[in-house]
């Protein structure tokens, strides 16, 4: 038998203690006690935070939403028929983080940043997580800078600027995608990035927007954000703050962006189904009582940067949809109280013929006339006043045959306004063309125009602004300087154009 030496064992020893290496890790993990409808009640992970990201078995993700003493309440990103009761759950130490980047213009994107359009996946290095704090008042500049909608009532008495956050409410089939789909379309060529939620809407809707805007290559500029009445509440709840995420990725590199929420509505009611599920208590309506900070600190990351942090804006135009009109109902108080202003859409306009059916009496920009070009802001000051005392007149004027020559000049006034106000889908028009249509208006240039001829009026002076060489040079003017040219150049011009077109 060989002789031990037991230094050399002893040594031998030594050398391996020292190259040992500690493999253990350390996991906080839990596990699922109760599962349903998008929602996972998951025991344990007592060092889980807010809005964290967890990993359930077969790929399924969650997001961390109650924190309570010995559970959390989670929603589930993925197919929640994967997770069982008894699953271990696993914190990833990461809040829930969206994809963003310029690889996302003309793609449809669900609100993971995940392409749900066929076009292939989408890579991106770049991740921003969905709850920041809003920009603070300091680093703000102030709404000045007009974003041109391209439709005549809006941009004359409910004027938008870059960083404000303006309403869209009304009934639905009023038009109010449409107003925000024609505001999309008519940022092409002003370097303004888009950015269309949809949340809860039919995917035949989201398909006929997509079309829209590829149509008339606008897509180029825009993402489509899209979480369907198809998908599980978490998804729709989730979908406005990817959208803003992506929006701010080129708002702090300095760019203008456009974001549109449609519609906040749905949204409030997948939160209440999210909120009722984790057990929270119900409030008013049966909305939980953060309902109001829901949409307040999203809609409060719209705004206008300052030079020194690059300059970039977030506008905003979240839709809101009412039951009859009930401008008063809970969630269109919340969201009025939080905007900058509201375009109220009337379903009685509407079918009357009046598109876009917008009141003009409820309808108001808290920012007005800062966020209109000169030329505008001239032709439209009495346009709104006009609006109103001809609705009152009208209504007056029902009961009584014999009316004196001013209340008749009046309504007739009033009836070419409301005719000029009105205008067709995706007909987008320039600063230009609606300040000299309006100035025609105003300076009495269509009171002896026939009603029906008002529109042929319309449409002959706009091409005579890109044929005439008088037009050429006064729509020139007004492009450059933003104000409007001499009067009396303008009416010479006027009154030439309708001995020669009218």
């Amino acid at each position: 038998m060989a002789n031990i030496n037991l230094s050399e064992i002893s040594s031998l020893i030594k050398e391996q203690i020292k190259a040992y290496k500690d493999d253990i890790q350390t996991e906080n993990v839990g596990r699922v006690v109760e599962v349903g409808d998008g929602i996972a009640i998951v025991h344990g992970l007592n060092k889980a935070m807010s809005s964290e990201l967890l990993v359930f078995p077969n790929e399924v993700y969650g997001m961390v939403q109650n924190l309570e003493e010995d559970q959390v309440g989670v929603i589930l990103l993925g197919d929640s028929v994967k997770v069982k009761e008894g699953d271990i759950v696993k914190c990833t130490g990461r809040i829930l983080e969206v994809p963003v980047g310029e690889q996302f213009l003309g793609r449809v994107v669900n609100p993971l940043g995940q392409a749900i359009d066929g076009l292939g996946t989408i890579k991106s290095s770049n991740y921003r997580p969905i709850e920041v704090k809003a920009t603070g008042v300091m680093d703000r500049s102030p709404v000045n800078e007009p974003l041109q909608t391209g439709i005549k009532v809006l941009d004359a008495l409910v004027p938008i600027g870059k960083g404000q956050r303006e309403l869209i409410i009304g009934d639905r089939q009023t038009g109010k995608t449409s107003i925000a789909v024609d505001t999309i379309l008519n940022q092409k060529d002003k370097d303004v990035i888009c950015v269309y939620v949809a949340i809860g809407q039919k995917e035949s809707t989201v398909l006929n927007v997509y079309e829209t805007l590829k149509e008339k290559d606008a897509m180029k500029y825009t993402i489509i954000v899209s979480a369907s009445s198809s998908n599980p509440a978490p998804m729709l709840y989730l979908a406005p703050y990817s959208g803003v995420s992506m929006a701010e990725y080129f708002m702090l590199q300095g760019k203008d962006v456009l974001i549109v929420y449609d519609d906040l509505s749905k949204h409030a009611v997948a939160y209440r189904e999210m909120s009722l599920l984790l057990h929270r208590p119900p409030g008013r309506e049966a909305y939980p009582g953060d309902v109001f900070y829901l949409h307040s600190r999203l809609l409060e990351r719209a705004a206008k940067l300052n030079e020194e942090l690059g300059g970039g804006s977030i506008t905003a135009l979240p839709i809101i949809e009412t039951q009859a009109g009930d401008i008063s109902a809970y969630i269109p108080t919340n969201v009025i109280s939080i905007t900058d202003g509201q375009i109220f859409l009337q379903s009685d306009y509407f079918y009357k013929g009046i598109r876009p059916a917008i009141n003009a009496g409820l309808s108001v920009s808290r920012v007005g006339g800062a966020a209109q070009t000169k030329a505008v802001k001239k032709v439209s000051g009495t346009l709104r006043l006009d609006l109103a005392a001809y609705h009152e007149l009208e209504s007056f004027a029902q009961f009584g045959s014999d009316l004196d020559a001013s209340t008749k000049a009046r309504l007739e006034r009033g009836k070419r306004t409301e005719e000029v106000l009105k205008q067709g889908l995706h007909e987008s028009l320039t600063m230009e063309e609606e300040a000299m249509i309006l100035y025609s208006l105003t300076h009495g240039f269509l009171d002896d125009v026939k009603i029906e001829d008002v529109q042929r009026f319309e449409s002959n002076l706009i091409s005579d602004l890109k044929s005439n060489d008088l037009g050429k040079e006064i729509a020139d003017e007004l492009r450059n300087t933003k104000a409007l040219p001499d009067s009396s150049k303008l009416d010479n011009y006027l009154v030439d154009f309708k001995k020669r077109l009218m």
